[in-house]
């Protein structure tokens, strides 16, 4: 398993928020401002790599029968370390969060990547794993929350840029079609990205028999 490969499938090509669609009901709900999503994408890259970490630690110990139960335990540990936290130190967040911040505790794609690859895995590639999956989550969220905040506030992470507003995009209507089209445009150009890829790889195949065909004349 190569580093490069981890890389790519938590921030494009299993993007959890854009290609698997996980996460849905925060991506829609927390997605008003940038600032809070990139809020719940840091707490959510947190409880990723941590949970990741104990669970890949914990892999052989754990019995089948209880393995589900255990990493909804390991991963409600460090959703309470975020809140105990945020409540401290950035209360306007906490707040901003509501209940979305303990339903970390069972968002898909924490307990997916416990279950389907820390589970299965070393400790540093679930380290990664779970990095960049929140990584990747993070990005499509600041992306569809700056989208949203732009159009619909006229502000960007709170700076006031102008005065024209769409109230639509503040609304939840806004949210369902402002991540249907970031969905849309995602996938039209990572996949016009990936038959680039193919047909480079095909051409570099195809030159060196071109080159034999020649020299045989």
């Amino acid at each position: 398993m190569k580093i490069r490969d981890i890389m790519m499938d938590g921030l494009f090509r299993q993007n959890p928020t854009l290609k698997l669609v996980l996460g849905v009901c925060s991506t829609l709900a927390l997605t008003t401002s940038a600032f809070d999503s990139f809020g719940m994408g840091i707490a959510v890259t947190f409880v990723l790599v941590c949970s990741n970490v104990i669970v890949s630690l914990l892999r052989n110990v754990i019995p089948d029968k209880v393995r589900i139960p255990a990493f909804v335990l390991v991963i409600a540990t460090f959703v309470t370390i975020v809140q105990l936290f945020l409540r401290k130190y950035v209360n306007a967040l906490y707040a901003s969060f509501g209940v979305f911040l303990p339903l970390i505790v069972v968002n898909c794609i924490i307990l997916g990547r416990a279950e389907g690859f820390a589970s299965k895995n070393k400790v540093g590639f679930a380290a990664l794993d779970g990095l960049f999956m929140g990584l990747g989550y993070t990005w499509a969220m600041v992306l569809i929350g700056g989208i949203r905040e732009i159009l619909g506030y006229g502000t960007f992470f709170g700076i006031k840029l102008w005065d024209f507003t769409i109230d639509f995009f503040a609304s939840q209507a806004g949210a369902f079609f402002t991540y249907g089209i970031v969905i849309a445009l995602f996938v039209l150009v990572w996949n016009a990205i990936e038959r680039s890829q193919k047909l480079k790889k095909a051409s570099a195949n195809d030159a060196p028999v071109v080159e034999e065909q020649k020299e045989e004349n």
